[in-house]
């Protein structure tokens, strides 16, 4: 059976764009597909989580801290010791000064953190109690529930297979940015059920969390 797929209260994940691409959500109600939502507002986004489908754990597929030095974060370091592949956040003046806008998804990241704050503070310890959002990684997900197979060049297959697994319908995830939200609202699920999860790093400086 497949670890993600237990009852349990309602979650979203949420796979996070630039200003322009925006966000996607995906609302699951007892590990079955309930709604999505996609925005370009932040704040519109967490109203939506907290008051239309009303969720108690949230999944970000973003960066929750920044780098206080420019090296990658411990949680990022983490990851790549186990040979998973990850992207090294930088600090927030370097994001803002990078010239082309590189890494503007993470300052979506940062002020969608920041309008979920008052309701859905970041986790900071295991298992999860209270409304809560963290920082998970969908191809981390994936290396874990797939024993180490995860192949960026195979995500959309390996990840529709993950949630076919757990029983997800599958009809409206139309593309790889619907496809991971679903996964993180999955992950979600999975630590608000009370699964066990890792967490890469550590609360100062973010935690990773993904299904064990």
């Amino acid at each position: 059976m497949n670890p993600l797929a237990e009852p349990g209260p309602t979650t979203v994940g949420i796979d996070v764009g630039g200003p322009r691409k925006g966000f996607h959500a995906v609302a699951l109600s007892g590990g079955a597909y309930a709604a999505q939502l996609a925005t370009r507002d932040a704040e519109a986004l967490a109203h939506w989580c907290r008051s239309v489908v009303q969720a108690r754990v949230i999944a970000i597929d973003a960066p929750c801290h920044w780098s206080r030095d420019g090296r990658a974060r411990p949680c990022e370091r983490e990851l790549r010791q186990q040979g998973i592949i990850c992207f090294a956040s930088p600090t927030r003046q370097a994001a803002i000064a990078h010239p082309t806008g590189y890494y503007d998804w993470m300052l979506q990241g940062e002020a969608l953190y920041d309008a979920l704050e008052s309701s859905h503070p970041l986790v900071r310890c295991l298992p999860i109690e209270g409304p809560a959002c963290f920082e998970t990684f969908p191809h981390a997900i994936t290396w874990h529930l797939r024993g180490g197979q995860a192949q960026a060049s195979q995500k959309r297959a390996q990840r529709r297979e993950l949630l076919q697994q757990a029983g997800l319908d599958l009809a409206a995830l139309t593309s790889i940015d619907w496809i991971d939200a679903a996964l993180c609202a999955l992950t979600a699920h999975h630590a608000a059920s009370g699964g066990a999860c890792v967490a890469y790093g550590e609360p100062e400086t973010g935690w990773i969390v993904v299904p064990q």
